[in-house]
């Protein structure tokens, strides 16, 4: 019987094994171990999964690297057969120690002599807090800069030491409530201080090595022109909301007609007004409004146009588009008053004595305590009380004109004095024969009444005459602007 011959030799074991090729059986497996190092914590089972894998590699190695059945050793094939190309295996991060807690109770140390030890790291370094404060000082009623300093606990020899700066004296002795004085200090010794002077300057001090220095800051600002119109239909004041101005300037737009027209009485029903004024801006927000630099309010179908224009010292007024001067010598109205309660009549039927007797003035129904303005330039003739008129007021403008206040609750004045327009004379009251509060105000040219509501009054100094060329030149574009801007505007808010 024929049969196939088999060489069979067993294979060695693995303590039988030549000593050099246990060592690369070991280094095998090492280095999958140092390949399948995780960097973070892994669960029992990883674990053992990642054991067990190191393993078998280690045994894969050995039996690679046994010479073929019938073949002689030899160290070149040795080392090819100890080749073994390694495949990347995605785990998680690498970490040397295991951090314990559930699944987590085995580690795997870094082989003895691979890698240098990690060092240690470094403790974070302790924070140092800052020792510069910084504190508002807001100033209430009552304040003085020795109070506030000591209300927040600060140097009040430094206080002093500030205030002998020159420079820094105006600016600081000078506080009103609502200001604010920003200081930074370590402990009770200042640093700096700084306060706003205006919205566009502040005052800096400094602590320095020989004392305080003191310095300015600039805050530029920049002016834009704005454009407004509005058509009158229940009040002046809720035109010039709707039209998007603010509280001031509808009252400055007023000031400036208040010679020419009466808001309380003369405003009616469609008319309208167009106005150009300055906003002021900074770092990109608007503080505020700023001057009005030309307008146009046509009342009762006339037409009043007024240019602001400054004189040689920079002090600005409102003239006519001709040069004269909006202002004039007397005011219409010289108090804030809320109706006329009695116009100019030669035969009224007094309201006490009942009787029929000239009313030679105009009554304007006021608040008590309103404040009383002189109507014109001038000097005080007499001031006290004078009968049924109660406590008085009466002034001198120039040679022939005079004006009369009367039933003040209080008087502001004293004879002789020399006062301005504008200047508070007095305050409403209802003193004398008065059924309520009220300013009985009177208008005499050479001693005769006339009716303050309807007298031409005196103009005020029109542009000099060595100013007329600057004067047109300035103003022109704004006369050209007023022509369109009006007409314009109110025609494309009409279309519907």
């Amino acid at each position: 019987m024929s049969g196939v011959r088999h060489d069979y030799k067993p294979k060695a074991s693995v303590a039988a094994m030549p000593r050099r090729r246990l060592s690369r059986g070991l280094a095998f497996a090492r280095a999958w171990l140092e390949r399948l190092r995780p960097a973070g914590p892994l669960s029992r089972r990883h674990v053992a999964a990642v054991v067990s894998l190191v393993v078998c590699a280690g045994l894969a190695g050995l039996w690679l690297d046994e010479p073929a059945i019938g073949k002689t050793e030899n160290p070149a094939s040795e080392r090819e057969s100890s080749r073994v190309t390694a495949l990347p295996l995605p785990l998680p991060a690498r970490s040397d120690v295991l951090a314990p807690g559930p699944g987590r109770d085995v580690v795997l140390p870094a082989p003895a002599g691979d890698a240098e030890a990690l060092p240690e790291p470094e403790p974070d370094p302790p924070v140092v807090p800052d020792p510069v404060q910084r504190v508002s000082l807001e100033v209430k009623s009552g304040d003085s800069l020795d109070r506030l300093f000591r209300r927040h606990e600060l140097s009040v020899g430094d206080l002093h030491r500030l205030l002998a700066l020159e420079e820094v004296a105006p600016h600081l002795k000078r506080i009103q409530p609502g200001d604010t004085i920003e200081v930074a200090h370590d402990g009770p010794a200042i640093l700096s201080l700084t306060r706003r002077i205006t919205e566009d300057r502040s005052l800096l001090v400094e602590a320095g090595e020989a004392g305080f220095v003191a310095s300015f800051l600039e805050h530029p600002v920049e002016i834009r022109r704005a454009r407004a119109t509005g058509r009158i239909t229940s009040s002046f004041y809720a035109a010039g909301l709707a039209a998007g101005l603010s509280d001031g300037t509808i009252m400055r737009l007023a000031g400036i007609y208040a010679w020419d027209i009466d808001f309380a009485l003369d405003i009616r029903g469609e008319d309208w007004f167009a106005v150009v004024y300055e906003e002021i801006w900074q770092d990109g927000e608007k503080l505020r409004d700023g001057e009005i630099v030309a307008a146009e309010f046509n009342n009762r179908g006339r037409s009043y146009r007024a240019v602001r224009f400054p004189d040689e010292d920079g002090r600005a007024s409102y003239y006519t588009p001709e040069g004269d001067n909006m202002r004039k010598a007397f005011l219409r109205a010289p108090v804030d008053f809320t109706r006329v309660s009695s116009n100019f009549n030669p035969n009224r039927l007094h309201p006490i004595l009942k009787t029929r007797r000239p009313h030679q003035g105009v009554d304007y129904a006021a608040r008590i305590g309103t404040p009383i303005m002189a109507a014109g330039d001038g000097r005080v003739l007499s001031a006290g009380t004078k009968g049924g008129y109660g406590r008085t007021v009466v002034l001198q403008h120039g040679d022939n004109v005079t004006t009369l206040y009367a039933h003040m609750s209080r008087i502001a004045v004293r004879g002789g004095q020399r006062v301005k327009q504008g200047d508070i004379i007095g305050y409403v009251g209802m003193t004398g024969l008065a059924t309520a509060p009220h300013l009985h105000y009177e208008y005499r040219v050479n001693g005769v009444h006339k009716n303050p509501r309807t007298v031409d009054l005196p103009k005020a100094e029109p542009v000099p005459a060595a100013r007329r060329e600057a004067f047109a030149a300035a103003t022109r574009p704004l006369v050209a602007e007023l022509e369109v801007l009006g007409p314009r505007r109110l025609a494309a808010a009409d279309t519907p």
